[in-house]
């Protein structure tokens, strides 16, 4: 006794499958749904056999998850990295909240974190007082240094 799964078979499974990657976040169902669309779209121009099925299903997921890693994912920048963190908050303005002194580093509070940290320590070349806006210009070590 052969299997015999029509069209309409494989657009539905397509649909539970897209419908289910909602539900779980890998977001790799997506591809198995897409091949299932396939093989259903082409079941309705052909009569194929459960086996050859198969193969498309197969072959066509597969070919969509490495379209997918290859060439439609995002290529966010990783702001996890150093240097994708540190170009992210280069020219952020924060408000001086204690000025520097010859003994110690001033600090300067952000609106929204840096980082994780609202409140930086930092060095200057400019004459800064309380309450003067300044700008992320680099890092030395866990200290901004910033420009007015």
């Amino acid at each position: 006794m052969e299997i015999q799964l029509l069209y309409w078979h494989w657009l539905l499974l397509g649909m539970i499958l897209m419908i289910a990657e909602i539900f779980m976040p890998s977001f790799t169902i997506l591809w198995f749904g897409l091949g299932a669309i396939i093989v259903g779209l082409l079941g309705i121009v052909f009569d194929v056999s459960f086996s050859i099925q198969m193969v498309i299903w197969a072959i066509s997921s597969m070919l969509f998850t490495i379209m997918w890693f290859k060439f439609l994912r995002p290529k966010k920048n990783d702001n996890k990295t150093s240097d994708g963190a540190r170009e992210a908050v280069i020219g952020e303005a924060g408000k001086v909240i204690k000025a520097p002194t010859e003994g110690s580093r001033g600090i300067v509070r952000f609106v929204t974190p840096v980082l994780g940290d609202d409140e930086w320590e930092f060095i200057t070349e400019d004459d800064v007082e309380l309450g003067d806006r300044v700008y992320i210009r680099d890092f030395s070590g866990n200290t901004l240094v910033v420009a007015k």
